[in-house]
C-alpha cells in the first residue's frame, strides 16, 4: 500500500501516536519525551529520541515527573513499559531532562544560525520585521523593555504584510547564552526568517517550557510561553 500524499504530491509518513505512562494521555513524539533504559538499567532522558533500545514516553512537567518518582509511581508506571523491574530511575531524572530540553533548544539555535536561517541585530531585525519576513521573534529574558516594544511594533506591521505571529517571544535564557548558542557576540533578539527553521524552533522551545512550566502545558496563561503554531509557521509564504 502507498503512503498517502498531500496536495503537493510529496509522501506523508504515519507518525504513531506515543501514549504517557503516568497520565495515558497519547500525542505524537513532539509534545512527549521519550526516556530510554540504558544497558546497565538506568533510566535516562532521551529528549532526541535516538537512542537504541527500549523507550517509554511522559507527557508531564517536570514538577509532576518529581513527584511521582519520589512517590515511586514512575519506576512502577516504567517497570510495566519496559517489562522489567530491574531498572534504576536518578533521583534528579527531572533535572535531567530539562537540562536536556534546554540544550536541544539551544542547539537547534545554533544549527539554524550555521545554516543561515535566522538574523540578530536590532535594525537588521526591525527591517526584516516590517517587512513580513519574520516567522519568528525572540528576546532574550534581560532583554530591555524598550527594545522589546520597538521590534514588536515593527513585527505587528510586518504581520499584517506577510501574515505571521504578531508578537515576539521571550526566550528563557539571557543574551550570554543565546550568544553562547550563536557564535556571536551580544545577541539580544534573534529573528528566524525561515519557516521552516521557525516551526523547528519553535516547536524546541515549546517542549522545554512546557516541561518546566505547568503554566505554559495546554490551557496555561503565561504569555512568554507562548510561540506560534507549526501551523502557523509551515503556512506562511
Amino acid at each position: 500500500m502507498r503512503n498517502p500524499r498531500n496536495d503537493t504530491g510529496a509522501s506523508l509518513k504515519h507518525d504513531p501516536e506515543r501514549t504517557c505512562v503516568l497520565t495515558r494521555v497519547k500525542g505524537d513524539k513532539d509534545a512527549l519525551i521519550r526516556l530510554a533504559l540504558g544497558p546497565d538499567g538506568e533510566v535516562a532522558p532521551d529528549v532526541r529520541a535516538r537512542a537504541a533500545g527500549r523507550g517509554a514516553w511522559i507527557g508531564v512537567s517536570r514538577p509532576a515527573l518529581d513527584e511521582a518518582n519520589a512517590k515511586g509511581k514512575l519506576k512502577a508506571a516504567l517497570a510495566r513499559a519496559f517489562k522489567t523491574g530491574d531498572l534504576t530511575i536518578p533521583a534528579d531524572l527531572g533535572a535531567r531532562t530539562e537540562a536536556a530540553l534546554r540544550q536541544a533548544t539551544l542547539d537547534r539555535l545554533g544549527m539554524e544560525a550555521r545554516s543561515g536561517n535566522l538574523a540578530t541585530g536590532a535594525d537588521r531585525i526591525e527591517n526584516a520585521a516590517r517587512a513580513g519576513k519574520v516567522a519568528l521573534l525572540l528576546h532574550a529574558a534581560d532583554s530591555g523593555e524598550d527594545g522589546r516594544r520597538s521590534l514588536d511594533q515593527a513585527q505587528r506591521v510586518g504581520a499584517r504584510v506577510g501574515g505571521g505571529e504578531a508578537q515576539g517571544v521571550i526566550f528563557p535564557e539571557g543574551r550570554t547564552i543565546l550568544s553562547m548558542a550563536l557564535g556571536r557576540e551580544n545577541v539580544v533578539h534573534v529573528a528566524l526568517t525561515d519557516p521552516a527553521a521557525a516551526s523547528r524552533v519553535a516547536n524546541a522551545l515549546r517542549r522545554w517550557r512546557n516541561f518546566t512550566d505547568p503554566d505554559c502545558g495546554p490551557g496555561g496563561g503565561d504569555p512568554a510561553c507562548e510561540t506560534v503554531s507549526t501551523d502557523e509557521l509551515l503556512t506562511k509564504e
